[in-house]
């Protein structure tokens, strides 16, 4: 299975316009669509619609999507030039818009190339255990990924005091198994809130603002490290990133984020 038939994406006879339906599995377990999830289906639509990867691409959110309901994408490619693509997506349910996304795709041939951030030293997916939701819905997002945390407190270590601002951990989607493409990165890389709620020492974390992804190298890997680097949080907003590792060490993308921070309800 691929990205786009595991997030249930589907192309209308305009190969400029595309639908989600709001499937559970695609959801928090705040009843809405996961950021990752609206993100990682623009990317497909944009790449599916102009044929060139993406470079780089940020996402806006705006409201929220119910399960149950259908999120029309809609590729709007004001700009093509000879390797560059400049498009946009906005997805709407109805008329109330859910997501605004701006991107860059093409690629290039240069000589030059380099990688200048390394892969902090996490050892092996399979030297940590699955991570455990403290409440987790069955049958949304979270049930489809798996997590195993490298550098991280738990729920008795989480006492309010700051720390460092750094959380690592594997993640993979068991179900796309035809490698990690940038759609599959657009899902994996919505966990800033996670560290935002490790870092403030916090049964917390936040609703996504934004997302930001930058994709560098997409090379065949099961498992993508996610280095989670939270900046700081102010006025009940928090900032950080994700340095996105394959198992081999190739960085294939940076995700930034700013969210709403808010505490988990018992």
């Amino acid at each position: 299975m691929d990205t786009r038939t595991f997030l249930g994406l589907q192309q209308t006879h305009n190969p400029f316009r595309w639908y989600l339906p709001v499937d559970k599995k695609l959801c928090t377990g705040g009843n809405f669509l996961y950021g990752g999830s609206a993100l990682g289906a623009a990317i497909s639509a944009l790449e599916g619609a102009t044929g060139r990867n993406v470079v780089w691409t940020t996402a806006q959110y705006l409201s929220y999507a119910r399960p149950g309901e259908v999120m029309d994408i809609d590729v709007i490619v004001p700009v093509t030039g000879n390797a560059i693509t400049q498009a946009r997506v906005v997805g709407h349910v109805g008329e109330r818009e859910i997501i605004t996304v701006n991107a860059a795709l093409g690629d290039r041939d240069f000589e030059y190339s380099g990688q200048f951030e390394k892969m902090p030293d996490a050892g092996a997916p399979d030297d940590y255990p699955d991570w455990k939701h403290r409440f987790l819905m069955p049958g949304t997002i979270h049930e489809y990924m798996v997590e195993r945390v490298v550098k991280g407190r738990s729920e008795k270590e989480l006492d309010g005091s700051l720390g460092d601002g750094q959380t690592i951990m594997w993640a993979r989607l068991p179900q796309v198994l035809d490698g990690v493409d940038a759609a599959a990165l657009g899902v994996l890389g919505d966990f800033v809130p996670r560290g935002v709620g490790q870092s403030l020492g916090i049964r917390g974390g936040g609703n996504s603002l934004d997302n930001t992804l930058r994709v560098l190298n997409l090379v065949p890997t099961t498992w993508v490290l996610l280095d989670i680097r939270v900046h700081g949080v102010a006025r009940g907003f928090g900032h950080g990133l994700v340095h996105m590792f394959a198992e081999d060490g190739t960085l294939m993308a940076t995700a930034s984020q700013s969210c709403i921070v808010r505490i988990h309800k018992e």
